[in-house]
């Protein structure tokens, strides 16, 4: 795309359908770290890894242990690892490059969604939420498995479930919990069924902190920008929220400790809230105040600037876009699917969509071309204007034109060497090798079926010799039937397999019939042979009918095709005449 004749004042969020990938059932996407990789998890238990930039498929993480529907997938923080959660309760992680996965285990529970450790670049810790229990930190490498806290400690009495909700194997019933790591992992934000937002060191397995939600909704997604700065939350009332960060990036559990120190006066839940009001703070809210729907894969943009999120609504494709200020600017239509994931990519205006018949939908900005961008002075006009030139507007060397000195100093030198840092990926280690594209693999040849290709081949083989007249109409008219030889034998005798394209069923059925088509000859013999001996089952017999069912039971004359009583006049008195 042509950066420099883009219209700045167009805002950068997508406006239609680009493109749209079909693999299977595609349930869930992520983008890796720089965005020329898209993770799908599919149905079947699979993952595939599209090259964004070609939009080909790059990589197939086949699970042959797992036949669920995946339910998230996501990538380490340099893209070399990927964790995939599935609906049988497991976990997997994997290696991009070699495409081998690393460990296997399988959760109590099912896994709704599942994320690595942010800040390592191999991780082995990783968050899930399941389905009817609190979320947990995983240790990949042992198998261990931490239980956090949804509540804290002087409420967990009046959350207690009752033995009627309790599962089969006698553990307690939850509602679906949301929770997620901050920018650096150092910290977990779980939102629970109160309508609260609880800050809870993992290590220690500690309520740092816990901010209300207003109205008490449940949480049902939480994420973080890109940047740290904000957090987004998504309720049971139908309103997303956004958070503003007021802890240091780095350094949370101090500062969190200093809070608590200089917080003397209160206890228990009271000074708990009040470490939540220094932590985050209500920025915005958004919503549909006409149609109250549900949302569904609420995320920020790659800059954080736009807010987005799809309708939960059944047999609607919609997406809707905020600037962070809380207008709605952009309401996308697509196809009569219902939507259920969604991804920003991280440094371009692109929205990836999953439908729900498993169709990745691709929108991206409908770009207008600004020509101005070239020449300062141009101007776009409606129609045609009679001009009147300068006398010497187009001379050489015009008297009006003052040449203008460069400013440029010709003996600065120039830094080659210096690698200047993104601001999208300032927080990242150059030390350390990110994947950001996947080599190319070329797909091996489909080995040849040689019993298939011998079976067809005799068949044909047999047709050819069977000792009818056409072949010996061919032999005669040196007319040569090109034979089907074997793949595996060579000139020598020897056998060995040759890189022949193997010839398909119709291919063979249609040189099979060329075969049985009588060919042409010059001589009357031949062609009064073709009259008796094509496709005809009676070749002796008259071939004189009605148009409809009857025909003539007298034998034809020799090398004829009519009987004599039906044989044209005038060459029955020709041949008598000759005779």
């Amino acid at each position: 795309m042509n950066a420099s004749i883009i219209d700045p004042l167009q805002g950068d969020f997508p406006e239609v359908i680009e493109e749209y990938l079909e693999y299977g059932v595609m349930k869930c996407i992520a983008f890796n770290r720089r965005g020329t990789l898209l993770a799908a998890g599919c149905s079947d238990g699979n993952c595939i890894i599209w090259d964004f930039e070609t939009r080909g498929i790059a990589k197939e993480l086949r699970d042959k242990d797992c036949v669920a529907a995946v339910t998230s997938v996501c990538w380490s923080k340099y893209g070399h690892r990927i964790l995939v959660s599935a609906a049988d309760k497991s976990l997997a992680l994997w290696d991009v490059l070699s495409g081998e996965r690393i460990k296997r285990m399988v959760l109590q529970q099912t896994p709704l969604q599942a994320r690595l450790h942010p800040g390592s670049s191999t991780p082995s810790l990783c968050l899930a939420c399941p389905l009817s229990s609190a979320p947990m930190i995983v240790d990949l490498n042992t198998g261990s498995t931490t239980v956090l806290p949804v509540s804290n400690l002087e409420t967990c009495s009046e959350l207690a479930p009752s033995s009627r909700n309790k599962l089969s194997d006698g553990t307690p019933s939850y509602s679906p919990t949301a929770a997620c790591f901050n920018k650096y992992g150092d910290l977990v934000y779980v939102g629970n069924s109160k309508g609260e937002i609880l800050i809870i060191d993992y290590k220690r397995i500690q309520i740092c902190a816990v901010v209300p939600i207003s109205g008490g909704a449940v949480v049902k997604n939480m994420v973080f920008s890109r940047n740290g700065q904000y957090m987004l939350t998504n309720s049971n009332d139908r309103t997303i929220r956004i958070y503003e960060n007021l802890l240091p990036l780095k350094d949370e559990i101090r500062t969190l400790d200093r809070l608590s120190e200089n917080i003397n006066d209160l206890d228990g839940v009271e000074k708990l809230k009040a470490l939540g009001s220094k932590c985050l703070t209500l920025f915005r809210e958004f919503q549909d105040s006409i149609t109250k729907i549900h949302w569904k894969a609420p995320c920020f943009s790659g800059d954080g600037e736009w807010v987005v999120g799809g309708s939960a609504s059944k047999g609607e494709h919609k997406i809707y876009i905020w600037d962070r200020a809380g207008h709605l600017v952009k309401i996308l239509e697509g196809p009569k699917e219902a939507l259920i994931d969604l991804a920003w990519h991280p440094v371009r205006p692109i929205v990836v969509s999953v439908s729900l018949a498993g169709v990745v939908y691709i929108w991206a900005k409908d770009y207008t071309e600004n020509w101005s961008a070239f020449a300062p002075d141009f101007k776009e006009l409606e129609e045609n204007e009679e001009y009147i030139e300068r006398e010497d507007e187009f001379d050489l060397n015009p008297e009006t034109e003052n040449v203008k000195e460069s400013d440029v100093n010709e003996d600065e030198e120039i830094d080659i060497v210096t690698v200047e840092k993104d601001a999208a990926f300032s927080d990242s280690d150059m030390s350390q090798e990110e994947l950001c594209f996947l080599p190319a693999i070329p797909s091996p040849d489909v080995p040849e079926q040689t019993d298939k290709c011998l079976e067809n081949t005799s068949k044909l083989v047999d047709s050819n010799n069977s000792g009818s007249p056409l072949s010996e109409e061919a032999g005669l008219n040196g007319h040569v039937v090109n034979h089907v030889s074997n793949p595996l034998e060579d000139d020598a005798g020897g056998t060995y397999l040759k890189r022949k394209r193997k010839p398909s069923e119709k291919g063979l059925e249609l040189q099979a019939e060329k075969v049985r088509k009588p060919l042409k000859s010059s001589g009357s013999s031949l062609q009064d042979s073709e009259y008796q001996n094509n496709g005809d089952p009676e070749a002796g017999r008259c071939r004189r009918t009605d148009g409809k069912k009857w025909r003539c039971s007298f034998n034809a004359l020799p090398d004829q095709k009519y009987c004599e009583r039906h044989m044209p006049k005038s060459r029955v008195h020709h041949e008598e005449g000759y005779i």
